[in-house]
């Protein structure tokens, strides 16, 4: 019975020396790594790549082929990462101090600023695992099998998945979603009954503007601040550690952000909004 095979079965134990180089000349990005000096090299990247910086970085991280760029430090940066997420899991969203000018409200505001800390720590601590995990399994798959990169790869993506899933089962609690609608539909509601009382009366009028401004200061300070906090913490626990394996594993982009920037645009809206709420509500209720 005649062979049905049409493309003959090769493994990594037969792929020498001499059949590397063909294989890799069959892919267009990959002829860098062909060429004899650094002009030949900036002409072809200028030919594939085009004048972008994406598609620079497209044929750079291409003609970078091994899994990983230094083998040996690899063990000691994963186990470093994996203990900057521990550190920060443990820490990242313990309650801050406040300020002593808060007087009776310091716990409540202390409890606010908690939740959005911990909103911003979990998810990018979330974000860094997922990424981390996702760098490691097709790192592995690039890998020769039963190569020294192949195993490195192998048990460091098993603890990723591990840790991965503990982070992943960490998440606000449901007590502090209940709460927080409370306090919003009660705030609205407060709101709304002082929209209604302040429609005949000039005095209930101005008080309503400098409540609604205050309340919109309160929400930009507690966003600005929960967001240096969730700021401080990763880059005190993850941001080398990080950096490290990145540029150990090589040609893998930039690791993941946190939302803590996010967070600052938003405190920086309330602030606007609260400077134009006194002048723009009181001269549309006393006209």
């Amino acid at each position: 019975m005649p062979s049905l095979r049409w493309w003959p079965v090769t493994t990594d134990a037969h792929l020498g020396a001499d059949d590397e180089p063909e294989l890799l000349d069959r892919i267009d990005a990959l002829r860098v790594l062909r060429a004899d000096s650094p002009e030949e090299k900036g002409r072809l990247l200028e030919e594939i790549g085009g004048s972008g910086k994406v598609e620079q970085d497209i044929v750079d991280q291409l003609a970078k082929v091994r899994p990983l760029w230094r083998p040996q430090e690899f063990p000691a940066a994963h186990r470093m990462m994996m203990r900057s997420l521990e550190v920060l899991d443990r820490n990242g969203v313990r309650r801050a101090p406040m300020p002593r000018l808060l007087g009776p409200l310091k716990s409540i505001v202390a409890y606010v600023v908690q939740l959005v800390t911990r909103w911003i720590v979990r998810d990018y601590q979330n974000n860094l695992a997922g990424n981390v995990r996702k760098l490691y399994e097709r790192r592995e798959a690039n890998s020769v099998w039963g190569s020294e990169e192949h195993m490195l790869l192998r048990r460091a993506r098993i603890n990723a998945v591990q840790v991965e899933q503990g982070l992943r089962s960490r998440r606000v609690a449901l007590p502090g979603f209940l709460l927080g609608g409370v306090v919003l539909s009660g705030l609205f509601s407060l709101i709304g009954r002082g929209m209604s009382a302040a429609v005949e009366n000039h005095a209930a009028r101005i008080v309503l503007a400098i409540v609604t401004a205050v309340i919109l200061l309160a929400l930009s300070w507690v966003a600005i601040y929960a967001a240096s906090i969730a700021r401080r913490r990763i880059r005190l626990t993850t941001q080398q550690p990080v950096g490290v394996l990145y540029d150990v594993i090589g040609a893998a982009g930039n690791p993941p952000r946190d939302r803590s920037y996010q967070f600052a645009v938003l405190a920086i809206i309330f602030m606007l909004l609260a400077v134009l709420a006194i002048p723009v509500v009181v001269s549309v209720f006393v006209g």
